[in-house]
């Protein structure tokens, strides 16, 4: 029986549909014309076509963070492949598994001074944990295999580089299915459990730190709250994985957490990392013995003082160390001032919710989203000011966050609200931007539109790059160029067929406004103007 002939892209694009594959974010150019003409004749993968190649990257950066799985972007050779690496460097630091599929000059052209050309797998070496040029169409199968695989298997960035010619050779080959990455499997031991829980059984002032590893585990997480008599503190990814009347929930630490926190962390004995490797510098205890549990051993590796690594799901290893620790004799003097921390911060929180004046605070802005998104809405963070105040005062319950996290990059929220609202169309979106990251991404406002995306962007508008003027300010040295240039951010919306509010007093009117917005069935956008705040404006 004569093989099936098939052009590489076509051969890839099957391929990656078995993979589970849902959408490409790309932008069409030259040297992927035959991959672009593949799409167009199929219908199990979507082609979302973007403005910047950067904003592609970002979309599928996001994609591998809200579902686990293989995020995809394309761009053409030169420019195009330049472009995404902004969105790689993003999931490459955030182990967010994403493949990058980019144009190459012609077999015949390749290495050679025809223009655009650039050694692409020196280009992403920074980023790629694995990147190859095809030079065979009946290579393409197996390569494909190998980028995907690597890309799941270590959580990480991969890339092929596909000469022009080639994606539209034709071959015989099949679509090569992948061995199955099963994720989780526990690699910790009895003797592991045993020694953490002799730790554990030491502390006299323990404290845990949970992340978004730990989404699994709340439950367990409260308990052993509970047995330990520990205090919980959350990095940004944790925010929203226990109710805020959990017993001893400090909420964040850092520039944007719970003020009272950093001093009561500091005196902490014995600290449990349950699915972060966050270690805010400057907030947290020197000589405590550190615990952590992660589910990958690359994880292990972010200046973080450990003394026993547990490789493995918190969901699984929590269980087992809440048996070790029955019967604990905990330190009610220290549960006892980790409330009274909690109840501080929670009465300053609600003043600072509270604050009035226009231009709005940034708290005042936070507390009328907390008061008004749906509770199960995804929130699209940019990097800035904005995302600090949105850690700081944002009482999360079940809601999901998405962000820049290792690499806080600027121009993030947009592009990542979008590809929330593709994957999860029957959910609430709201990106919260600042004035500063939404203008690196300005032109895919059109995105959302093309695509009939019901996303609504919150801009704080203070007219500032707030963070990089406050850093300034600490350091004594001139502040020149952190002032911005805006447009009008509701004129601009509106021309790009958004829907645009701009609420212009205090009381009652930015509810409503977030309200209307928030419910008006397409995307929009809310410009509230923002007072510059020299951040934490109180401890």
């Amino acid at each position: 029986m004569a093989q099936t002939e098939r052009t590489v892209a076509e051969l890839m694009l099957e391929q990656l549909s078995m993979y589970g594959v849902k959408r490409i974010y790309g932008v069409v150019g030259d040297a992927t014309i035959g991959f672009i003409d593949a799409l167009a004749k199929q219908d199990k993968i979507q082609f979302i076509t973007c403005k910047h190649e950067s904003t592609a990257a970002f979309m599928a950066s996001a994609e591998a963070k809200l579902t686990g799985g293989l995020g995809v972007c394309t761009a053409t050779m030169g420019p195009g492949a330049t472009n995404l690496l902004n969105g790689l460097g993003d999931a490459h630091a955030d182990r967010a598994p994403v493949l990058a599929l980019t144009g190459q000059a012609p077999t015949d052209k390749y290495g050679t001074a025809t223009p655009q050309f650039i050694n692409q797998q020196d280009l992403v070496k920074p980023f790629a944990a694995y990147s190859a040029n095809l030079a065979s169409s009946d290579a393409a199968a197996d390569l494909l295999e190998k980028a995907v695989g690597t890309a799941l298997r270590q959580r990480d960035v991969t890339h092929l580089s596909v000469p022009k010619d080639l994606f539209m050779e034709k071959t015989s080959a099949s679509p090569r299915p992948m061995a199955e990455v099963i994720q989780g499997t526990a690699v910790f031991t009895k003797e592991s459990l045993k020694k953490a829980a002799s730790i554990m059984k030491s502390a006299k002032r323990p404290m845990i730190f949970a992340g978004s590893g730990a989404a699994g585990a709340a439950e367990e997480l409260r308990k052993l709250a509970e047995l330990w008599g520990a205090g919980i503190l959350v990095s940004l990814g944790g925010k929203g994985l226990l109710e805020e009347s959990t017993p001893n929930l400090l909420q964040g630490i850092g520039e944007g957490g719970n003020p009272h926190a950093s001093e009561l962390f500091k005196q902490a004995d014995v600290v449990l990392l349950a699915g972060t490797t966050w270690w805010p510098e400057g907030h947290v205890p020197t000589d405590a013995r550190v615990i952590q549990i992660d589910l990958h051993f690359n994880q292990i590796e972010k200046n973080i003082p450990v003394e026993l690594a547990i490789a493995g799901k918190s969901e699984e290893v929590l269980p087992l160390l809440n048996e070790h620790l029955e019967g604990f004799s905990r330190s009610d003097d220290w549960v006892a001032r980790c409330q009274e921390v909690k109840e501080k911060w929670a009465r300053n929180n609600e003043d600072e919710g509270n604050s009035e004046g226009y231009p709005f605070r940034p708290s005042r802005i936070i507390r009328a989203l907390d008061r008004t998104v749906a509770p199960d809405a995804i929130l699209a963070l940019d990097t800035g000011d904005n995302t600090v105040w949105t850690n700081r005062n944002f009482r999360q319950t079940n809601q999901t966050t998405v962000f820049s996290g290792y690499w806080r990059t600027m121009g993030f929220g947009l592009p990542a609200a979008m590809t929330a609202k593709l994957i999860h169309p029957d959910k609430q979106v709201v990106a919260i931007v600042g004035d500063g990251g939404l203008q690196m991404v300005l032109a895919d406002l059109m995105t959302a539109i093309r695509y009939g995306l019901d996303i609504t962007v919150v801009v704080m508008n203070n007219e500032s790059l707030q963070m990089e003027k406050d850093k300034i300010d600490v350091m004594g040295t001139k502040d020149i160029w952190t002032d911005l240039t805006n447009p009008d951010f509701v004129k601009l919306a509106e021309a790009c067929g958004w829907k645009a509010f701009r609420p212009v007093s205090d009381d009652e009117e930015l509810e409503s406004v977030l309200e209307e917005a928030l419910n008006t069935g397409g995307p929009s956008l809310v410009d509230i103007k923002t007072v510059q705040v020299f951040f934490p404006e109180t401890e």
